[in-house]
């Protein structure tokens, strides 16, 4: 373990699951358990492969084995439990995190911070919300798009809009172009903005699957 940017203790290496196939997760390591979410083997916007950060491990007494995974989408920080063989194990050494206080986000990798940068966050009316979440895809923007010119798509959604611009109310770390703000200020609906330099340096850093924790 090291210390992140947060203070916390980060992982040198996250376990990463991409799954196979859409698949069920469900509350309990067994197969007879409440279902809590249907999970897509792709993501909706890039069509890229479901990758989600791994949890815990179980071995159920029949020799399942099952891992405990992050899931996308409301509630915000949700899990739930996947059978191994509906997934592909891999890893990453990336993880961020984000402090709204202070507006700084920080690229960590092995459990060391690589870069850290300022940034806009939400307002008091509509907060970035606070949790442990992932990158669900890295969405290139044209460069007439708002945010351009990357997007990370983050399991996160606003805990005050449950839509925007007809979408989930999904949050993301996006760039300030088209859409502006100060670096260092509370002024979006909930999303992170970078100026171009720092999108564009995470967007080639980092990938689907790569845990974001949101802290006060």
């Amino acid at each position: 373990m090291a210390l992140g940017g947060t203070g916390a203790a980060v992982a040198a290496t996250q376990p990463l699951a991409i799954v196979n196939h859409d698949t069920r997760a469900l509350s309990k390591a067994t197969g007879g358990s409440k279902p809590v979410a249907r999970v897509k083997a792709t993501r909706p916007i890039t069509g890229g492969p479901t990758v989600l950060p791994v949890i815990s491990r179980h071995t159920d007494a029949r020799g399942g084995r099952w891992v405990r995974v992050l899931l996308p989408g409301r509630p915000n920080s949700r899990t739930g439990w996947i059978p191994a063989r509906a997934v592909t194990p891999v890893a990453t050494t990336w993880t961020i995190t984000i402090r709204v206080s202070t507006r700084q986000v920080t690229a960590v990798r092995a459990g060391r911070p690589a870069r850290t940068f300022r940034a806009v966050v939400g307002t008091p009316a509509t907060p970035t919300p606070l949790g442990r979440f992932f990158v669900e895809e890295i969405v290139e923007l044209d460069r007439l798009d708002v945010g351009a010119p990357y997007a990370l798509a983050l399991s996160a959604r606003s805990e005050v809009l449950q839509e925007f611009a007809g979408g989930p109310g999904q949050v993301a770390i996006h760039g300030t172009s088209n859409i502006g703000g100060m670096l260092g200020g509370a002024a979006s609906h909930g999303c992170v903005r970078l100026d171009t330099k720092a999108i564009n340096w995470l967007a080639a850093h980092v990938g689907p699957g790569v845990p974001v924790t949101i802290t006060r």
